[in-house]
């Protein structure tokens, strides 16, 4: 039984504790229904911005199926919401959209487990951030120590981490953790501008700015000890956790691509409601640019954030002067949040290759999806959620209800509350750092605002957030992470 509710003049029904619909009835343009995954608390702080009218605005797309998609940590973003999720049918006039992918193309997440215990790292906590801070390129603008010619950074562009492992700084492991194995194929490197291969050619193995991180955390709980085996997750342990994604490139593409997609979509016919949301059939000789300079940036991404994996391993092992084998920094898995990619889904009783867009939303997939790597596919696709500095973050794997409900998608962090500034604002006359220090917390970053505007108030509690996907069963929890230390642009 729904019950119907209003939200800035848009009608919400509710299906349940965890689900809102969006009436396609409530705008003629809308193609599909919208559906919001969260619950009355979470909603009191979606209602304070635009994410829903995104939503509807997202429904209009050609070509959409099924829903226009929210999940739990969604707020206002360029196009699409963050937390957005759409998929789009090539055979029925389907559309790609850079407003449902995002300017930081393939910005992600990867967890490595160690053989470290919190006991070891304590005492020396404060010393190993400093290092991990002097050693590994943070911030925006500054560049990383790998200098590429634009002929290597094509071979970056269409090899991904499969490049990373022919320079050596992979393991042949690290690409199996890693989603589509850290590599698009029909990667199209002559689609990707000169600016932004001139953007990108010192960036490689650096972190960046924003919401980028490494954090240094402990396992504090097991929620499901049967995955946690398999992702050889134990309380006490340590992990690392490094966020972040195709830094300038990704943004120059996206830039690029708004100019040539917005002038395009008269040729098209097609007209949004949002010029945020232009788009051209996936067919088409500019989607087909597009999804080819979207691939060489996502895998730019994905050898980015291996090769800062390669300077946090060097890192640990000389500052606790521990071999590899001893130290143990496996990869559990890298996931990516801004990307469109095609996989196949049943839709009205077909079998169907759809383009999903997600645009902050991670993909989960459930046990035995042929995708996994073997060891995963008997408990699902590792998820990992990111919480705050201050609070948690979240391991869990995918369910088979995210496959058939929300095109084995899951949320990819707490989502913000706050827009930067209003956290700079929030955090006048205050010392972040030591707040977190209080906590137990070691944050380091370029400047103050680089803190207070990522201050754990910015952002929603991860706890409900994780609550919300755990109860509508498109993701389990595996393990909570608790912060001991953070570096930032």
């Amino acid at each position: 039984m729904s019950s119907l509710s209003m939200t800035s003049g848009i009608p919400l029904e509710k299906i349940d504790d965890c689900r809102w619909r969006i009436p396609k009835s409530f705008d003629p343009g809308m193609r599909v229904p919208g559906l919001i995954l969260a619950d009355e608390t979470l909603l009191e702080g979606i209602r304070k911005d635009k994410a829903l009218e995104q939503v509807v605005n997202v429904a209009h797309l050609p070509g959409i199926v099924r829903y226009s998609l929210a999940m739990p940590d969604i707020h206002w973003g360029y196009g699409f919401p963050i937390g957005g999720v759409a998929a789009t049918d090539p055979d029925e006039g389907g559309v790609v959209t850079p407003g449902g992918i995002g300017f930081d193309i393939n910005c992600g997440v990867r967890l490595v487990r160690t053989n470290l215990e919190e006991e070891k790292v304590r005492p020396r906590l404060k010393s190993l951030i400093a290092t991990l801070f002097n050693e590994i390129p943070t911030g925006l603008g500054v560049k990383g120590e790998i200098q590429l010619g634009r002929s290597e950074l094509r071979g970056v562009l269409e090899e991904g981490s499969h490049w990373a492992l022919d320079k050596g700084f992979a393991r042949p492991e690290d690409l199996k953790a890693t989603e589509a194995e850290g590599c698009l194929e029909e990667a199209r490197p002559d689609e990707v501008s000169e600016r932004a291969y001139e953007r990108g050619k010192r960036q490689l193995g650096s972190l960046g700015s924003g919401n980028h991180f490494l954090e240094v955390q402990k396992v504090e709980k097991i929620f499901f000890p049967e995955a946690a085996q398999v992702l050889h997750l134990h309380e006490g342990q340590v992990t690392v956790m490094i966020h972040s994604g195709s830094r300038g490139l990704g943004y120059q593409v996206c830039e690029d691509t708004l100019r040539v997609m917005t002038a395009a979509m008269g040729r098209y016919g097609i007209q949004m409601p949002d010029p945020q949301l232009c788009c051209v059939p996936i067919h088409s000789r500019e989607g087909q640019s597009y999804l080819g300079a979207m691939r060489s940036a996502a895998n730019f991404a994905w050898a980015n954030r291996q090769c800062l994996l390669h300077l946090a391993r060097h890192t640990f092992e000389r500052f606790f002067k521990m071999g590899p084998r001893d130290l143990g920094m496996d990869l559990v898995y890298d996931v990516a949040h801004n990307i469109a990619k095609f996989e196949r889904y049943r839709v009205n009783g077909k079998e169907k290759e759809l383009c999903i867009h997600r645009k902050g939303a991670t993909r989960a997939f459930g046990p035995g999806h042929p995708e996994l790597a073997e060891e995963y596919r008997a408990v699902g696709q590792p998820v990992i959620i990111p919480g705050d500095m201050g609070r948690a973050s979240y391991v869990l794997v995918g369910t088979e209800q995210a496959m058939q409900e929300t095109f084995g998608t899951c949320c990819h962090g707490a989502g913000r509350q706050m827009s930067r500034k209003a956290a700079i604002r929030a955090s006048k006359g205050r010392d972040i750092a030591r707040e977190l220090e209080d906590a137990g917390v070691v944050a380091m970053a370029r400047d103050r605002h680089g803190l207070d505007e990522e201050q754990p108030q910015a952002y929603k509690d991860v706890n409900s957030v994780v609550s919300v996907v755990e109860r509508a069963g498109i993701a389990r929890p595996v393990a909570r992470l608790k912060p001991l230390g953070v570096i930032k642009g």
